[in-house]
């Protein structure tokens, strides 16, 4: 059975992005996460749902929701093969329709200027690299369709109140607008791909071939920026500024002969400073003109 693709609504012609959500198997959680991009104050976006062979749970909820969505919806499904997350959102970036994607998780609650800020602060030639808040599991099933409209899902206070007690949470989600730039500017994190908050130009993920498909759970989206980094496109650091609430749950995926897989194809990715997937969206070498290996620049951003 092939990838099959659903769309509800019309996409307006200037439409400035699309936003890439994973999921699988987890419809209360997807249902939040939907919930947040209903409450984005840019509205000009779509949003992308990478479905990686979720059963009907997930299909019924995102119907439910999409048919009176603020914005374009578009759920992308394969059967459930085992995690096969490289190629679902390989698939979702061909079924995109706009020049920028954003990349986040159908468990991962974005605050209201989330979208906003990924628009306005794309540049030519880079890529961005949010943040996240990684609730405990009290926290993350107290949190309910009032809490995301109201915002309050993201407000230190409110968050304390309901276990979540993390120090460093709450540093992050109390700097806005000059501060959190500044704490960007500063901070000594490096600007890596997160598949749970990045964003990039459509033309650089094609240029460097998608996600690598032969990688299963465990540092894929590394792997696919530090191709982007060979290449030449450094990450931007918006940390502070662009933040995501990823709610808790557990990885029964992960097991040890993935990671250590993936771990010897991301050595091979730094050792020969690559920048194309063999294995990605269109399986193969690199085109003639894309064999060339640029000098590897810095990540910072």
């Amino acid at each position: 059975m092939s990838t099959t693709i659903r769309r509800w609504g019309t996409l307006a012609p200037r439409t400035e992005l699309s936003v890439v959500l994973s999921t699988y198997n987890q419809p209360a959680w997807l249902q939040k996460t939907l919930l947040g991009y209903a409450a984005q104050t840019a509205g000009s976006f779509e949003v992308v749902i990478a479905d990686d062979g979720s059963d009907a749970r997930t299909s019924e909820a995102i119907e439910r929701m999409a048919s009176a969505f603020p914005v374009p919806v578009v759920h992308v499904w394969h059967p459930d093969q085992g995690f096969r997350k490289s190629v679902i959102l390989n698939r979702a970036i061909e079924a995109a329709r706009t020049d920028y994607l954003v990349f986040s998780d159908g468990d991962c609650i974005p605050r209201a200027d989330f979208v906003a800020t990924h628009a306005a602060l794309r540049r030519p030639g880079r890529f961005l690299s949010g943040g996240y808040c990684k609730l405990p599991m009290t926290t993350s099933q107290q949190v309910d369709a009032e809490d995301i409209v109201q915002g309050r899902f993201a407000d230190p206070t409110w968050l304390r109140h309901h276990g979540c007690t993390d120090a460093a949470i709450s540093r992050k989600l109390r700097v806005h607008g000059l501060r959190a730039r500044v704490w960007d500017q500063l901070s000594t994190a490096r600007a890596s791909w997160n598949g749970h908050n990045a964003s990039g130009w459509r033309s650089d993920i094609l240029a460097v071939n998608g996600f690598d498909e032969r990688m299963g759970y465990g540092g894929q989206d590394r792997e696919f920026g530090e191709r982007l980094v060979n290449r030449g496109i450094r990450g931007i650091r918006i940390r502070h500024r662009a933040i995501v609430v990823h709610l808790d749950h557990p990885r029964g995926y992960a097991t040890a002969e993935s990671i250590a897989h993936n771990r010897a194809i991301r050595a091979e990715t730094r050792r020969s400073r690559s920048t194309w997937a063999a294995s990605g969206l269109r399986p193969g070498p690199a085109p003639a003109l894309e064999t060339g290996t640029p000098v590897l620049e810095s990540a910072a951003g």
